[in-house]
């Protein structure tokens, strides 16, 4: 079954409602090539298009057998009390360190580049948004390519953690090593939700993609966006769509791929 565009809820905000599907994409490409104020916050569905599954689809990790539920294995609590079974699974599923940034990563770069895009903000781990050349990303989540050790704060990389056996440690004092990511449990980085929230509230055209909006206080982000243009572009449904300017249930890639920097 093909993949369908849902028309923009314009009409109430005083946009004309567009009725059919090239006319959703096409007034979208219209905001993208009108504004040098535009904000990207998105979720896993811009990865999985790079190969990184999501935890949510079908095919994501939640829907996987495990001797634990993963948000289990990926919480504070899990970390502490089994560090071996979390980093069995980390290694196996989270660092995907072989993946490549696919065309949303590479045009929101060059929207960047082009002065229209200020920032990203992203729950996604995988770094694949400076990989594709992005300068201002907020990874609201943390990076798997960043890991630390909990006893003298020395810089592991991802490769050695995945080259690691049982439990990795330091290689300078021997401590604990605990990877940049935001687990279950933990709260954000401050610094980080603070520039988001500036971002996001004094954006143009704000495009969420790819996400959910299911985790909080992630998804409450959008609550402080001001303006009149805000794109929802997502496979399934979600429970802010009643709330966009122009909903678009699309892959990204197929939609990103019409931009023309």
């Amino acid at each position: 079954m093909a993949q369908k565009i849902i028309g923009s809820n314009l009409k109430k905000k005083g946009w004309t409602h567009m009725g059919n599907n090239d006319s959703s994409v096409e007034t979208f490409l219209q905001w993208i090539k009108a504004s040098d104020n535009i904000v990207f916050f998105g979720g896993a569905g811009v990865s999985t298009e790079s190969g990184i599954p999501d935890f949510r689809s079908v095919d994501g990790l939640y829907n996987q057998k495990y001797d634990y539920p993963p948000e289990t294995i990926l919480s504070h609590t899990f970390y502490r009390k089994h560090p071996q079974e979390f980093y069995r699974f980390y290694r196996d599923k989270m660092l995907c360190l072989d993946a490549e940034p696919n065309i949303t990563h590479y045009k929101l770069a060059e929207l960047e580049k082009a002065g229209k895009l200020k920032g990203v903000v992203t729950q996604n781990i995988d770094g694949l948004h400076q990989k594709a050349g992005s300068k201002n990303v907020m990874e609201l989540h943390g990076s798997v390519l960043r890991n630390y050790c909990e006893r003298c704060l020395q810089f592991v990389s991802a490769e050695e953690i995945l080259n690691s056996t049982d439990v990795p440690k330091c290689p300078k004092c021997g401590g604990p090593v605990k990877p940049d990511v935001v687990l279950y449990e933990e709260g954000l980085n401050q610094k980080t939700l603070e520039d988001a929230i500036y971002y996001i509230s004094h954006a143009d055209v704000l495009i969420v993609g790819g996400t959910s909006l299911a985790v909080y206080p992630a998804a409450g982000l959008i609550d402080y966006y001001n303006g009149n243009k805000l794109v929802l572009i997502n496979k399934s449904t979600t429970p802010m769509d009643a709330r966009a300017d122009l909903l678009i249930q699309q892959g990204l890639g197929s939609v990103f791929e019409q931009i023309e920097v």
